[in-house]
């Protein structure tokens, strides 16, 4: 029996010492583990963050370039409204001066030409309303204010105003023959409007034919 129970103690004392012997092994492979897993998160935690920095930048770039598309029409819609208030900043004025042509016009025509003729002072005052009247239509367009074509052209309803029709076979229909009060512009801007009689009766314009064959075919 003693032998057996020695026997029994020296088994014991060897499977002790294997697994104090294999601890410190399989602590040590866990150990490895860690540190290995910790240095795959160390080397992909840096790729996150690129990414993170790379959308960031793509953000960035894109609401800088919005920016400068938004400045850039910012400062062409600024130069815009620059030029036409430096090019209209007389209309107002122009359309009062208007006013005061036409009376000087109207002054000129209510004397008679045998008047004018016969009266050596009433001549001298016509001359220098003339002269006043002209230099008015110089100031008016040196300012960018013309006149509007308006006598033998094609009636336009966006710088002619029809006042009354004339037959006339002598010229196409819609021609004007007669303008009652000149009309002006400011640039591409009407200030008023030409008073015109148009020609009816007459043959038909080139567009005015076209418009008939389009419908014919």
């Amino acid at each position: 029996m003693t032998m057996i129970e020695n026997d029994r103690k020296a088994t014991a004392a060897e499977s002790a010492e294997r697994e104090t012997e294999e601890a410190p092994v399989e602590t040590s492979v866990a150990s490895e583990e860690a540190r290995t897993e910790e240095t795959i998160e160390q080397l992909l935690a840096p790729s996150a963050e690129i990414e993170r920095l790379e959308a960031e930048k793509a953000e960035l770039t894109d609401r800088l370039v919005r920016l400068a598309a938004e400045m850039d029409n910012l400062r062409k819609r600024t130069e815009r409204d620059v030029a036409d208030a430096h090019k209209y900043a007389v209309t107002k004025l122009a359309s009062d001066m208007l006013i005061v042509g036409d009376n000087l016009r109207r002054a000129l025509e209510a004397v008679p030409a045998e008047r004018r003729e016969s009266d050596e002072a009433l001549k001298a005052l016509a001359e220098g309303v003339e002269m006043t009247a002209r230099e008015m239509d110089r100031l008016l367009q040196k300012n960018g204010v013309t006149r509007i074509a308006a006598l033998g052209e094609r009636f336009d309803p966006h710088r002619h105003q029809a006042m009354f029709e004339v037959a006339d076979a002598s010229v196409p229909a819609g021609t004007v023959v007669q303008v009652m009060q000149e009309g002006y512009q400011i640039g591409d801007r009407v200030l008023r409007a030409a008073l015109v009689g148009i020609a009816k009766g007459g043959p038909a314009t080139d567009a005015e034919n076209g418009k008939t064959d389009d419908s014919d075919a």
